[in-house]
């Protein structure tokens, strides 16, 4: 088949943007590696829309939140990732969280059974020359392409770590000590399940991720860490109350042996569907395999677990999009590529989402004849689309999750608890006019 518009990457990002495009009635190609013989260091298989770290979207409320509010803004332009989402979600209080299995073996049925869309498992070593091509191959972009992008741009990439948190079988956890209750019982009160430590078992934890063995310091190390990824051995790095103030705080759960909140907890969040699998919320790690089985089991409830997936990391790559790359997305030296996805510096997988959305539309403008506007600044979409290309400090830039610090200032006083809900109050008063025009 011939197509419209090449697009290289069949992770979030390149998935949808892939969806929106054939959705308009464009014929793409869509080309990923892993399935040809090569592999990322973070995933485990050729599934497109793998899900490598968390199974979790992040807050789906659109009244309060940001991100909320960027999963209603996709779900009103037919997004493939949240339809896809919605339909394998898992209990996860007001988070929207999903099997993750279900949902890449759900998003890849949906491509390659699509007219539209012929998938080329292939690795590209180089950027196109012509044609219009959208570049989603995400933070673990292959080395060749990678020095083909740098060559295109002049400009080398920024780096950061990424980590994953481990996954423990459900049977293994011992629920005479661990209980289920989600934080101040929102969702359904029991999305978690929570593994309380007393002052003393903390502090001996917290020295034990100080003192454990760590994968070995690598050269691309001399680069920052993603603040909403942050390895947990190095937030302990930062203060011994720092991890108890952070995803290990008690606030808002119940002990039920005492009715207090615990000193500290480690929370676990349903992975799949069947509720066989949970991930340690927050307990990205570069420790060794064997020192975290050694660590972790130390935690009361999970003396006996028994890990589907120990936690590791890896070295993400992303543009100095606010330099290279135009409203629309578009590298400026070179406007018939666009990026898309993790590598232009979005961080989270709706985020990623969105801006492969944003480029299947923008392209699908342009093989069109026609031009899309952006949406507004005021809207979930249009504050992240903005950081990206123009808004953001060259020099300083770093990845970043939506948030309504991106969005324009609300005019006038007004009180904090209400600066939320005016926030996406008046976003959907802008997303509305953008669509209807």
């Amino acid at each position: 088949m011939t197509h419209d518009i090449h697009i290289i990457g069949g992770g979030l990002a390149g998935s949808e943007a892939a969806w929106q495009l054939a959705q308009a009635g464009y014929k793409v190609r869509l080309s990923e590696m892993r399935g040809s013989g090569s592999m990322t260091p973070a995933h485990q298989s050729d599934r497109l829309a793998e899900l490598v770290c968390s199974n979790s979207f992040r807050s789906d409320d659109a009244e309060r939140n940001a991100v909320g509010l960027l999963h209603q803004e996709m779900r009103d332009l037919g997004s493939l990732i949240l339809a896809e989402g919605d339909r394998h979600k898992v209990p996860a209080g007001s988070a929207l969280a999903v099997d993750r299995d279900g949902f890449a073996d759900g998003v890849t049925a949906a491509l390659e059974t699509h007219p539209n869309i012929t998938i080329v498992r292939e690795r590209v070593d180089q950027l196109p020359v012509d044609g219009l091509t959208i570049v989603a191959t995400g933070p673990l972009t292959a080395p060749g392409l990678a020095d083909s992008i740098g060559t295109a741009t002049g400009k080398d990439s920024l780096a950061f770590f990424d980590a994953i948190a481990p996954i423990v079988h459900r049977d293994s956890i011992d629920m005479e000590v661990a209980w289920f209750q989600s934080r101040w019982n929102k969702g359904s009160g029991k999305d978690y399940i929570n593994c309380p430590m007393t002052k003393e078992q903390y502090l001996v934890f917290h020295q034990a991720l100080l003192d454990g063995d760590k994968t070995e310091f690598q050269e691309w190390e001399n680069v920052p860490y993603f603040e909403g990824c942050m390895p947990v051995e190095v937030m302990a790095e930062r203060g011994v109350d720092t991890l108890r103030y952070g995803p290990m705080k008690g606030v808002g759960l119940d002990l039920p042996s005492t009715g207090r909140w615990p000193y500290a907890v480690v929370q676990l969040r349903q992975d799949n569907a069947l509720g066989t699998l949970w991930n340690m919320v927050g307990f990205q790690t570069k420790l060794k395999y064997a020192a975290q089985v050694e660590l972790f089991r130390t935690i009361p409830g999970l003396e006996k677990a028994e890990f589907a997936r120990l936690g590791g990391l890896h070295r993400n790559t992303f543009l100095k999009s606010p330099e290279l790359l135009d409203g629309t997305l578009r590298l400026k030296s070179r406007p018939n590529i666009r990026f898309a996805g993790q590598i232009t510096g979005c961080e989270g997988y709706v985020e990623s989402s969105a801006i492969g959305l944003l480029a299947g539309r923008f392209a699908a403008a342009e093989l069109s004849g026609t031009t899309l506007p952006s949406p507004p600044r005021e809207t979930a979409m249009g504050a992240l689309l903005a950081h990206i290309t123009g808004e953001a400090e060259v020099e300083t830039y770093q990845p970043m999750n939506v948030n309504f610090g991106l969005f324009p200032p609300i005019e006038g006083r007004t009180k904090k608890a209400d600066r939320k809900l005016m926030y996406t109050d008046r976003a959907r008063v802008a997303f509305k006019g953008w669509l209807a025009a």
